[in-house]
């Protein structure tokens, strides 16, 4: 007798909430004397019982009394459910006698008159395995097929599918396939029937599949939807058996793609890029997911298509930048996932010959941007920028069109946004020396609309190395005079008796800046010893510190930020000032003039030090800042004592931010023919010549697709793919011992949101191995999807089983498990299979972002994990390049920050994984000049826990020995 274990772990087709216990007596009773009603919940209480791993045996013949001969089409459909469950072999795989009774009942059913009864039934016969249940039924069977109801012919054919499938099936419908077939070419007019024979064709005689297919090739336009699915799938099945078949099936796919199904579209789109590498080819499907893309209001889809769409662009460029501008409409979305993969691929994309529509469309899109205010809009404007910034960068011709425009938003509320703008146009002004005076210009009449400091920063370095004639010069000046304000920012507090001359000069002054009117409004105050003083700055920093908006929203912009304890925006704005003054020494027409700037100069570098070091604000000056205003302030002192110096200021940064963009450019032009190195071919290797090519018969598509497989034959592609195959055959992984009565190995496959385990399984005992199955359990955040179904393997027989495992986060997993079977002289036999630790490699890729954007993330991430150096490693840029290689990530730091020989290394990686989540190290290393040995920390950071975690496991694994 079979176990209660046996029983649960046998496979089962349905699954049923049961919370509420019954006795067989109850259910007996309610059988016996019931009605139809009472009848059927006691027929549910004992499936439910029965799916919960019980035995009833005692209610059998009771259920075959009195609920086999009901009329009642519910409990019958009761009845059906309940003999799908129950046992119908003893222990010896024998049929039990009973079962007889059973088979006449369903013969029975397939004969009734009413249409859904005999339906119902078909359908439980779908989901019977005993051959000896089967047999006697295949007439009737095969009968319905001829029925009036097409839910009948459809149920009919399904089951036939499924019993022709079934071990030893072709024996008891040895002319299935042949059957079906006259059924299909008989005229059925239901859709759903005719794909589900269609459907059996294809998985049980693909040659006759073909041959209706070919034969109705003229008429598969107007088949529905489901069914032409169906014949995309059979003609990617046939194309990857016998490739040289490719040519009269594209023509069918060409056709299917004037239908109006998107489903269809889809997959036909999908064929086509599977099938062909030809142009005509790609750009079908390319239109096919661009239709998609727009027509289509589910974001998910949209999500989707733009993957297809990045598949192409990688594999097919120069065949997708002539849809560029199709793809670029899917930006008019309000998802912001959306439009940031539309903006990467057209970016991707763009060349000489599409540059200008794509800047005129993101133009357009930037100006609609500036009445939007939505919650996104923000961070719309900033993608923009940083589109037109790249487009820019690759095509400096095209910055003038737009450089002027995204000025308007350096005083953008959108921080980042703002902060973007002003990076381009310091890029802009180092590139494009034409460009400079018309964007000096115009940033020194937007300068007072720049309220954040990482913008004031940057735009104040690009007016104190571009501002370069006096002119310019002044100008520059004068629009800081304005933005600092009146000196000083604040006035030490004094003795009420004061000087007459001093309180008409302060009365003076206090007339000519009506912030100083604001101040000396204030009421006086009272010193420790009993004294009246003033405080100039009072009023304003109060104001500042207070949030007053009126007052600090009067205030000048740099004014503001000074006095708001932002003393680095306060160094920036001396070094800039101290870059003017040393630029206009040496060309101001007259020397009073630059000695009239020169002083100005020191006496707001001495106001801001005079600010940092009072107590007058909450916030004191840090040491950075004041070493580098009293830098300044000695340079200005003494400007002719060192010229060399002098040069450092005039040209020391502007050199090294050119260097800079130099570095970057060559790192990525490299990176870019690191990717694009074509594989090696043999001199001998065939090359087509399209014109000489036999067209006779051919169509366009056939005839481009014959010299692109050549080509690829030719060219070395083909072996790469060969190749790449080859590769993934060492991801096998063996589970069991070659020893063990069950060899099995797996290929763990990587996903984006899953992972499919294929399992080969032989049976190397003596025996027949039964029940044979794959019990999987899963550590970490990995879920099993389903339970892998039975087998039974003769001596030496393999099998493929199939599992799949749904991912949830970027963490280290396990699975783990068994395989169980049964044998004649045994009920259960187990193999423990060797444990599969998924890796975050497979979720991690590497990839790359701006430094801005890598240290903000730095600084908002809360999980870190702190790894310290342990390696046999002795040079500090191995132990990196190890590190990169071990991590699977991109170093951000430029190579020639990393050059020369150093023993100290301090480096930036960055990878993202398939969830999208990012991870950030930062490795600092030096060599111990003791020993030689490297010390330090690896730090990393990530939004989650798991990625941190996992990537720190990674580093001290690998750390310690060098591949």
């Amino acid at each position: 007798m079979a176990t209660v274990n046996a029983v649960v772990e046998r496979g089962c087709s349905m699954l049923v909430h049961f919370d509420r216990a019954a006795s067989s007596s109850e259910i007996r009773e309610a059988l016996e004397s019931g009605g139809p009603e009472a009848k059927a919940e006691a027929m549910k209480k004992a499936i439910a019982i029965l799916l919960s791993g019980e035995q009833m045996p005692q209610i059998f013949i009771t259920i075959v009394r009195f609920v086999l001969p009901s009329d009642d089409k519910y409990v019958q459909k009761l009845l059906l459910l309940y003999m799908e469950i129950i046992e119908k072999t003893d222990s010896s795989g024998k049929i039990l006698p009973e079962m007889i009774l059973i088979c006449q009942n369903l013969r029975n059913n397939l004969q009734h008159p009413n249409e859904f009864l005999r339906g119902a039934t078909l359908r439980f016969l779908c989901r019977i395995t005993e051959a000896e249940i089967l047999e006697p039924l295949i007439p009737s069977i095969v009968a319905c097929l001829e029925h009036r109801h097409s839910f009948v012919r459809r149920n009919a054919v399904l089951c036939i599918d499924r019993i022709y499938q079934m071990p030893g099936g072709d024996m008891l419908l040895q002319d299935a396939p042949e059957t079906i077939e006259r059924f299909l070419a008989g005229g059925e007019s239901d859709l759903s029937t005719r794909r589900n024979a269609f459907l059996m064709l294809y998985n049980n005689d693909q040659d006759r599949a073909v041959s209706f297919l070919l034969q109705n090739v003229e008429q598969v336009a107007n088949w529905g939807d489901i069914l032409q699915n169906v014949v995309l799938d059979l003609i990617r099945k046939v194309c990857r058996t016998d490739p040289s078949q490719k040519g009269k099936y594209i023509k069918i796919i060409l056709m299917l793609l004037s239908t109006n199904n998107t489903s269809v579209i889809y997959e036909c789109a999908n064929t086509l890029v599977a099938l062909s590498s030809a142009p005509t080819a790609i750009k079908a499907a390319a239109n096919c997911y661009c239709q998609l893309l727009v027509s289509q209001s589910d974001n998910n889809v949209k999500l989707i298509v733009l993957d297809r769409l990045a598949e192409l662009q990688r594999n097919h460029r120069y065949v997708m930048q002539e849809m560029v501008m199709d793809i670029l409409r899917a930006v008019n979305s309000p998802n912001s996932d959306i439009r940031r993969k539309a903006l990467d691929i057209v970016l991707d994309l763009v060349t000489a010959r599409n540059i200008d529509e794509v800047v005129g469309a993101l133009k357009k899109e930037i100006a609609k941007s500036q009445t939007d205010a939505g919650e996104k809009a923000g961070e719309y404007r900033q993608m923009l920028v940083q589109a037109v910034h790249a487009c820019a960068i690759k095509f400096p011709e095209t910055a003038g069109a737009v450089v002027h425009l995204l000025m308007d938003f350096l005083g953008d509320t959108n921080a980042a946004a703002a902060f973007d703008v002003a990076m381009f146009i310091r890029e802009i002004a180092q590139t494009n020396a034409s460009l400079r005076e018309g964007i000096v210009r115009r940033l020194l009449d937007q300068f007072y609309s720049v309220r954040s400091s990482r913008v004031c920063g940057t735009c104040l370095w690009i007016i104190g190395e571009y501002s370069l004639s006096g002119t310019q010069v002044e100008e520059a000046f004068a629009v800081l005079k304005e933005s600092l304000g009146s000196t000083p920012f604040f006035k030490k507090a004094s003795a009420e008796r004061v000087d007459p001359e001093e309180e008409e000069s302060d009365g003076k002054s206090a007339a000519e800046s009506p912030l100083r009117e604001q101040k000396n409004a204030a009421r006086p105050a009272v010193l420790a010893d009993g004294t009246y003083a003033t405080q100039t700055a009072a009023a304003d920093v109060a104001a500042l510190e207070s949030g007053v908006g009126s007052l600090a929203g009067s205030l000048p912009n740099l004014r503001a930020l000074v006095l708001g304890g932002d003393f680095f925006l306060g160094s920036v704005t001396a070094t800039t000032l101290t870059k003017l003054a040393l630029r206009y020494l040496s060309v101001a027409s007259e020397p009073s003039a630059a000695r009239r700037l020169q002083a100005e100069t020191m006496l707001y570098i001495v106001c801001m030090l005079r600010l940092g070091k009072s107590s007058t604000l909450s916030t004191p000056i840090d040491e950075d800042s004041a070493d580098r205003l009293s830098l300044c302030l000695k340079t200005l002192a003494a400007p002719s004592a060192d010229p060399a110096a002098a040069e450092v200021w005039l040209r020391g940064c502007r050199d090294a931010f050119a260097g800079l963009i130099s570095d970057k450019s060559r790192q990525a032009a490299e990176d870019a023919a690191a990717t694009e190195t074509a594989p090696e071919a043999q001199a001998d290797d065939l090359i087509d010549f399209y014109h000489l090519k036999s067209r006779k018969g051919l169509s366009q598509v056939e005839i481009e697709d014959a010299v692109a497989t050549d080509l690829a034959r030719a060219t070395g592609f083909a072996e790469a793919a060969a190749s790449e195959k080859n590769r993934r055959l060492e991801r096998v992984l063996q589970l069991t011992g070659f020893s063990d009565p069950v060899y099995a190995e797996a290929y763990v496959t990587v996903h984006q949101y899953d992972i499919v385990m294929d399992v080969t399984v032989v049976n190397r005992s003596k025996e027949v191995q039964q029940n044979l199955c794959l019990e999987l359990a899963t550590m970490g955040d990995l879920k099993l999807v389903e339970r892998p179904q039975n087998y039974t393997l003769d001596v030496g027989e393999t099998k493929h089983v199939r599992a799949n495992i749904k991912v949830s986060s970027t963490e280290t997993g396990v699975i783990f498990g068994n395989v169980v079977y049964e044998t004649a002289g045994s009920d259960r036999n187990v193999v423990v299979l060797n444990d599969i630790h998924i890796d975050i490699m497979d979720y991690i890729n590497p990839a790359s972002c701006h430094d801005t954007a890598f240290r903000a993330m730095w600084a908002e991430f809360e999980w870190e994990n702190k790894v310290a150096v342990n390696t046999t490693i002795t040079d500090v840029r191995a132990f990196l390049d190890h590190v990169v290689a071990s991590t699977n990530m991109r170093c951000l730091t430029s190579r020639s920050a990393l050059d020369g020989e150093c023993n100290y290394l301090a480096a930036n990686l960055y990878a993202k994984s398939v969830f999208g989540e990012d991870a950030l190290v930062n490795v600092s290393v030096e060599k111990q000049p003791a020993d030689g040995k490297l010390g330090g920390y690896i730090r990393i950071r990530s939004k989650t826990q798991g990625i941190a975690l996992s990537l720190g496991d990674k580093i001290t694994l690998k750390q310690k020995s060098a591949e």
